[in-house]
């Protein structure tokens, strides 16, 4: 076997440490740490010795940062950053692997060094509010992990008495909670007392929807906002979904009075119902929960024939027997077709995939093409090889408006002209101009 090159055992790897041997290491500890390897050395040795251990060397430090006055200089910032996320991984990892009480208790210690952490560390770039942020899901997994009757308190005397700070931390780490969980928060933070505001209401809100609580979710809800057209929209396919029928109607209909259009101005006659897609999803779900079927497919068509929503048109199609969805397709491209924004309706067709019907739009209402839209390269691209004269007409339609939009003879127009001369080869539709004729009309 080759000998092993000199260079090789003299670079700074965990192999290369480990074969200095366990006691020049630690020499070489003792003799070049600087106090925050001292620190977390000791926090190492303290987790040997059991959690109770570990947690008073992670009080110690934590009492130290909370009762610190010193300002933060930029210099310095690195350095207090790197160790609070050092703590916090001391902390869920080292810690709560020995006792996840005593951790849940630190962790909420590490947070609530945040306040006085702001009034006292340079942080233009808000480094500092992204380290809490990130941890928020340790947070409430760890939590999880305990369970209601444990984490509940903790977390809720946090909420009662920090609410500016851990309503933010909680509703951001809420898809880590269990429903269970999240629904002791919730009891603790409405049961009894008045209907939430502010950032209450927020994190309430969040949480009810973790919880499956729609009671609390609506509750959370001020006056005004449920008398917006598309909140109390929402508040009606919920309690539809959630097969409340009788007050989804309810809800739906208020949705409809709230309507600006179901408020004439004075003079003038109301115009038609909400038609807001958030509206017809609604309508859509209160007809189901009500049982009319028929009704409900309706309004799927009518949403389609505004929005060309294809999450509108699969409902329908998966219902149909096999032929019967064929033929609903094919109204569904006849709609897309006549659509008012053919923009709109192409990226339906392009989507969906129905390469062919998008072609045949594209030649038929090329003048109303818009090429400033953001799309055109890909259609083109999708359709160059079995459409190539619809994929002409996108490819012009880019070219002439970024040279409208002032982009002169760039190198996207320069690669456009390229691509429209490739595309024009053999070109036998006499309604195209010739290439010759596009690039007099760019210049």
């Amino acid at each position: 076997m080759a000998r092993r090159p000199a260079s090789a055992k003299k670079a700074l790897s965990e192999a290369n440490l480990a074969a200095l041997g366990a006691e020049r290491l630690a020499a070489l500890l003792m003799e070049t740490a600087n106090p925050a390897l001292k620190r977390r050395l000791r926090m190492e040795l303290a987790a040997e010795a059991g959690a109770a251990d570990l947690a008073f060397e992670l009080d110690k430090r934590l009492a130290a940062l909370e009762a610190s006055k010193t300002r933060v200089s930029w210099r310095k910032r690195p350095e207090l950053l790197a160790e609070l996320k050092a703590l916090e991984a001391m902390i869920v990892q080292r810690l709560a692997a020995l006792d996840q009480a005593l951790a849940l208790d630190r962790l909420v210690a590490w947070f609530d060094l945040y306040p006085a952490l702001t009034r006292r560390v340079q942080d233009p770039k808000g480094e500092l509010a992204m380290i809490f942020d990130a941890a928020s899901s340790d947070l409430t997994a760890l939590a999880t992990e305990l369970g209601p009757e444990i984490a509940g308190p903790v977390l809720g005397e946090a909420l009662a008495t920090r609410l500016s700070e851990w309503a933010v931390w909680i509703g951001r780490g809420v898809g880590a909670l269990s429903p269970d969980l999240a629904r002791r928060l919730l009891v603790d933070l409405t049961a009894g007392k008045a209907q939430p505001t502010g950032r209450l209401a927020l994190v309430v809100r969040r949480l009810a929807d973790r919880a499956g609580d729609l009671d609390a979710w609506i509750l959370s809800l001020s006056d005004a906002d449920r008398k917006k057209p598309d909140v109390a929209a929402d508040i009606a396919r919920r309690l539809a979904e959630a097969g409340r029928a009788g007050p989804a109607r309810e809800a739906l209909e208020a949705a409809r009075a709230s309507h600006p259009q179901a408020r004439p101005a004075k003079g003038k006659t109301a115009g038609p119902e909400p038609q807001g897609e958030a509206w017809y999803a609604a309508e859509i779900a209160v007809l189901e929960a009500e049982g009319a079927t028929e009704a409900a497919d309706a309004a799927r068509w009518r949403l389609f024939e505004r929005t060309l929503s294809p999450e509108a048109l699969r409902g329908l199609l998966a219902k149909l027997a096999d032929f019967e969805d064929v033929v609903a397709l094919d109204r569904a491209f006849e709609i897309a077709a006549a659509h008012g924004d053919l923009m709109r309706a192409v990226a339906f067709l392009m989507d969906w995939p129905a390469h062919r019907e998008a072609a045949a739009l594209i030649l038929k209402r090329r003048t109303e093409l818009r090429g400033a839209h953001n799309d055109l390269p890909t259609w083109a691209e999708r359709l160059s090889a079995r459409h190539p004269q619809a994929a002409l007409l996108l490819v012009r339609a880019r070219a002439l408006a970024l040279r409208r939009l002032g982009a002169g003879f760039s190198d996207e127009v320069a690669d456009l002209i390229i691509e429209a001369e490739s595309l024009a080869v053999g070109l036998t539709d006499d309604t195209i101009p010739s290439h010759a004729a596009f690039l007099a009309e760019l210049r």
